[in-house]
């Protein structure tokens, strides 16, 4: 019988979620663990590849197993022997041709940043400390990111994804307050000092989000023009609109913020 497990993880040392030969990874820590308690192999499928050090609050995978009596009593048990950054939320019966990765329609992350240093939420967002960044304009060009794209910009080099067209449902940067936090509330007026970026797909490149944060961030400084990040998100192939040249190279947009502040945040079906 097929199970779908909901599970939330730290990324901090792990390479990714993805199996590594001889490095530490989420998917193995689960198989090792399942393994373990079943009495037999049990290979788990998740709903897509995390790099090294992301983070996810709302993954899924399944699972086959067969007299499988108490799935919250499996639970209980795999959380008692898994890393401390990896616990289980839940697991549940699937139909048995539910597919984690291939049935998912839409993925959502969630990145974060802060303005000032707070040590309180270092390992898990991105200290931004330049003196200006404009979120308006940031805003601006994440809504430019809406709709059927190739973003082969924004794809790690060497990836081998079949193709680059993604279909980008919304992308914006919101303020938050932490929970957490060494600082009082912003004054009245004050640009706020922690800020979220979230965007849902249909699916994601390798390194795509961490790339698309660090070339909003460059827009936000006033390096980058909204005409040229525009430039970056492409048309199709072959669509009436693909007239422009077509930037060819990870180079052309900007750099990578780093993978701890990055969130798998939901995967829907």
């Amino acid at each position: 019988m097929r199970y779908l497990v909901r599970l939330s993880y730290s990324g901090a040392g792990f390479h990714g979620w993805q199996v590594q030969p001889g490095d530490p990874s989420i998917q193995g820590a689960l198989e090792k663990a399942l393994s373990t308690l079943l009495r037999r192999a049990v290979a788990v499928t998740g709903a897509g590849r995390t790099d090294t050090g992301v983070n996810a609050t709302g993954y899924v995978a399944h699972f086959d197993a067969d007299g499988l009596t108490d799935a919250k009593v499996l639970t209980y048990k795999l959380n008692a022997i898994l890393p401390p950054q990896i616990v289980v939320l839940g697991i549940e019966p699937a139909g048995p041709d539910f597919h984690a990765r291939f049935d998912a329609s839409r993925r959502e992350y969630s990145y974060f940043l802060h303005r000032v240093k707070d040590p309180f939420l270092d390992n898990f967002s991105y200290l931004c400390a330049y003196p200006v960044l404009d979120f308006d304009r940031m805003n601006e060009a994440a809504a430019l990111l809406a709709g059927t794209h190739d973003f082969r910009c924004f794809e790690k080099t060497g990836s081998d994804s079949r193709t680059s067209i993604c279909t980008v449902y919304s992308a914006s940067w919101k303020a938050y307050s932490p929970s957490v936090s060494a600082w009082e509330p912003f004054p009245e007026g004050a640009q706020p000092r922690y800020w979220r970026f979230e965007i849902a797909a249909d699916r994601f490149l390798r390194n795509m989000v961490r790339a698309v944060v660090g070339t909003l961030v460059e827009v936000g400084r006033g390096r980058r023009s909204l005409e040229n990040f525009s430039s970056l998100i492409l048309p199709p192939e072959g669509c009436p609109s693909d007239a422009a040249p077509r930037p060819s190279s990870r180079c052309s947009a900007g750099e990578s913020v780093p993978g701890k502040a990055l969130f798998l945040s939901a995967v829907r079906y």
